[in-house]
């Protein structure tokens, strides 16, 4: 092993423990260390990579493999030795062009690192052990076989039944995709596939959605001409669909009331080609911030980046909007193949909460519709209370009629699970 790959690992450490002790989510600790250390190489960047988020979302399958062959329980381990052992265990039964002694070697040394020589014999124990069994143990039920929370399980198999759950459950672990939406504003479809070719990356059309692209063979998106030059926006198929669906025309007023980092917001401007306006709203001034930096990338004239709290009420907004979107917090259960930690995090009585608040941020959001006009509810999720639940308890409250909802799941194409309501807002 170079010293490289040992700093590698000693970075895959530092970022586990920031995900699972100092609670940063992991999607933001990767990012973060890859724009940090650019210098790495590509192959680096991949094993950096795939370890991170490997590690994260397996860790209830290592968990428990690990505490198979340890005395001491894995909720007693010191963190620092507890996900030494996690992302070794991970190499063990997921990353076969290590070789089980190296990454046994490995281990011990970065115990030593750390401070914990002392129990270099207890690492190296523990997973010579598992070494030896690794693809052998039984995993006891879904909820240890796919990682993921038991009450997870239940709900998605309830509302959803078995073989689907399953599907789902098995999409967290595919390789994703990096969808990206074509600015027309500044080029055509054919245009910029020729120059990510040049630039070494290759892309393919989206079955179905004109707007979007497939990128592949590409090391930093940041880094490529194309991308800081503004001709495509990362945005996932979902995103895309949801924009389409709201269908804005020429010369409408559109809010989004929480919008960062403005993907939805910017394909709203675009469909418009230029005309009308777009007001991309967000509660604080760095996720407006986001907003902003993507509205000078891309070069959008008919948008602005508004600082403002969706769940007060706003005077100057009743009747104005055209087009409404209202893409809300919640549970995000339809995004754990990019959000990997996120099912650790949240919790049945947290969903409960989340629908209270979609609840409340509708009822307050609902006045800035005309009449006549459309409001797009989505998430990105598939809790049906979170979703047809709430679209069924508006339309309950306030004057609106169901157009249109779809439920996307993830595993059943190339798309996040994310749903969308289109409500049209009844005239006078």
């Amino acid at each position: 092993m170079t010293e490289n790959q040992v700093n590698v690992r000693l970075l895959a450490l530092e970022l586990l423990l920031e995900i699972t002790s100092q609670k940063e989510y992991s999607h933001v600790a990767l990012r973060g260390a890859l724009e940090k250390y650019q210098y790495l190489s590509k192959q680096e960047r991949a094993f950096l990579t795939r370890l991170t988020e490997g590690t994260v979302e397996r860790l209830l399958e290592l968990d428990y493999l690990i505490g198979r062959f340890s005395k001491v329980p894995v909720h007693k381990m010191k963190p620092v030795i507890l996900n030494i052992l996690r992302m070794s265990a991970y190499q063990l039964k997921y990353m076969d062009r290590v070789p089980d002694a190296a990454v046994c070697n490995e281990a011990v040394k970065l115990a030593g690192k750390k401070g914990f020589g002392n129990l270099k014999g207890f690492v190296n124990g523990v997973l010579r052990n598992l070494a030896r069994n690794v693809h052998a143990i039984p995993l006891p039920d879904l909820s240890v076989r796919y990682s993921t929370p038991a009450w997870i399980v239940r709900q998605w198999t309830e509302e959803y039944g078995e073989d689907v759950a399953v599907r789902m459950l098995e999409s967290q672990f595919e390789e994703r995709q990096t969808a990206v939406r074509v600015n027309f504003l500044k080029t055509t479809k054919e245009e910029l596939i020729r120059r990510l070719e040049e630039e070494g990356v290759h892309a393919r059309e989206i079955e179905g959605v004109p707007c979007g692209l497939f990128l592949e063979n590409y090391d930093y998106l940041r880094a490529l001409p194309s991308f800081r030059e503004g001709l495509y926006q990362v945005q996932d198929v979902s995103s895309m669909k949801a924009a389409l669906l709201a269908a804005p025309k020429p010369g409408d007023y559109c809010i989004d009331v929480c919008a960062a980092p403005g993907g939805k917001s910017l394909h709203l401007s675009e469909l418009m080609k230029g005309t009308g306006m777009v007001e991309a709203r967000d509660l604080t001034e760095y996720k407006t911030g986001l907003i902003q930096d993507n509205i000078e990338r891309t070069g959008a004239r008919n948008i602005k980046a508004v600082c403002m709290d969706a769940t007060v009420p706003d005077a100057d907004s009743v009747e104005k909007a055209d087009v409404l979107v209202a893409d809300l917090p919640c549970s995000g259960l339809g995004v754990l193949n990019k959000k990997r930690d996120l099912k650790y995090r949240m919790s049945e009585a947290q969903q409960k909460e989340l629908v209270r608040l979609q609840r409340q941020i509708l009822s307050t959001v609902w006045r800035y519709v005309k009449p006549g006009g459309t409001l797009l509810y989505s998430t990105c999720t598939v809790h049906k209370e979170e979703n047809e639940g709430n679209a069924a308890w508006f339309t309950k409250q306030y004057p609106f009629i169901l157009r249109e909802q779809i439920q996307l799941l993830p595993g059943m194409g190339p798309w996040d699970g994310f749903y969308m309501a289109k409500l049209e807002r009844e005239l006078l």
